[in-house]
């Protein structure tokens, strides 16, 4: 049996083990260990991670007196132009449009709302130089099974007392009918999306996971903001052919490191796709199969050793994470309130990314240089 050792303070000041079985040998044992667990106050629990690779693997800070790496763990890239260059232009166009709660029988609501997370608080903050947004959706989803079935029973009443079987048209206002009655009656979910904007750079990035919610948080800025266009950051070379470059030379671009995830997908219709995690990509296999003509659509690296990052054939950047180099500096002088966690946390995040994401377009060939698409 394997055991593990964690040393936590105990309310005495002293230190204290727990001795983990890998497998209870009774209900005795594991009440003990839950009991044990719940008393670990949340700063010393940890996350161990198995793996069947022994190579020494990068340190990713958790402390939560050090949240830079929650700021943004996704990240999308625009181009902008016509941003206001007064905060209060913009704090009033925002305005216009703030977040509010859905209503009994509205099923979408979206709005911006302060990014700091205070009520009534500004909508739009300033750290360092660099300007954070944040814009709020809420909606409210009903089962479609559940549609169905009402739908299905109002239909067999009008049947059975009517004698005639409803038709397309019918059956879709019964439908809606169906959905605005059981929208007071829906659980509503909410989900933000945080925007950070380089005035200076003309450039703004999004921590949106898809591009159509990307395209939606664009679509209301552009709505708020007259005179503002935007565009996708593109490079002279498809991320998708420098990865492949990177992966079957075995030689990582300047300043990056190529970490031990990668998915490659088939250009054909066969939708071929062979993923690595966890393991050693310098490899012949690797190369094997970009010469048989997968693509890399996503890949693992580390830029200068602080910021590790998943790199995707549509220029996203996922699983943002700081590493402990990042900290190092931080470490002695941690915040005293939630201001200046937000604030710590904001110029951590944008200070490391400012200098990433030039050395990512330089690595792919630099940018193409483009007009902005036009806005409203």
């Amino acid at each position: 049996m394997i055991h593990l050792t964690r040393r936590y303070p105990n309310r005495f000041g002293n230190d204290s083990r727990a001795r983990i079985p890998s497998t209870a040998s009774s209900m005795r044992t594991r009440r003990v260990f839950c009991a044990r667990r719940t008393m670990l106050p949340p700063l010393h629990r940890i996350v161990l991670r198995c793996s069947h690779n022994t190579s020494p693997r990068k340190t990713v800070l958790s402390n939560s007196n050090h949240k830079g790496n929650t700021v943004f763990k996704n990240l999308m890239m625009f181009r902008v132009s016509g941003w206001p260059t007064e905060l209060a232009l913009l704090e009033e166009a925002l305005a216009s449009a703030q977040y509010v709660e859905c209503s009994a029988s509205q099923e979408k609501s979206i709005g911006w709302v302060p990014p700091r997370g205070h009520a009534h608080g500004a909508l739009v903050e300033v750290v360092a130089g660099q300007w954070l947004l944040k814009l709020m959706m809420e909606v409210k989803v009903v089962p479609a099974s559940v549609i169905k079935r009402k739908v299905q029973e109002r239909m067999d009443q009008i049947e059975a007392s009517t004698g005639r079987k409803p038709g397309k048209r019918e059956k879709s206002d019964i439908s809606d009918e169906v959905r605005l009655s059981l929208l007071p009656m829906a659980f509503s979910k909410q989900s933000s999306t945080q925007i950070w904007v380089d005035p200076s750079r003309g450039l703004l990035l999004t921590d949106a996971g898809s591009e159509s919610r990307a395209d939606e948080l664009m679509t209301c800025l552009i709505k708020a903001i007259s005179g503002l266009a935007a565009r996708p950051i593109n490079t002279k070379t498809a991320p998708s052919t420098a990865m492949s470059l990177w992966l079957s030379t075995k030689e990582s671009p300047p300043g990056f490191s190529v970490d031990q995830e990668c998915e490659l997908k088939a250009a054909d219709d066969s939708g071929a796709t062979v993923r690595y995690t966890r393991h050693s990509l310098d490899t012949d296999e690797v190369s094997q199969h970009i010469a048989m003509g997968k693509v890399p659509t996503r890949l693992a690296l580390t830029w200068a050793e602080r910021v590790s990052f998943v790199l995707t054939d549509t220029m996203q950047l996922k699983k943002i994470a700081f590493l402990e180099s990042v900290f190092e500096g931080a470490a002695s002088s941690p915040s005293d309130g939630k201001d200046d966690d937000f604030d710590a946390d904001v110029a951590i995040a944008t200070g490391e990314l400012s200098k990433l994401i030039p050395d990512l377009i330089e690595a792919l060939g630099g940018e193409v240089l483009a007009n902005p698409i036009e806005g409203g």
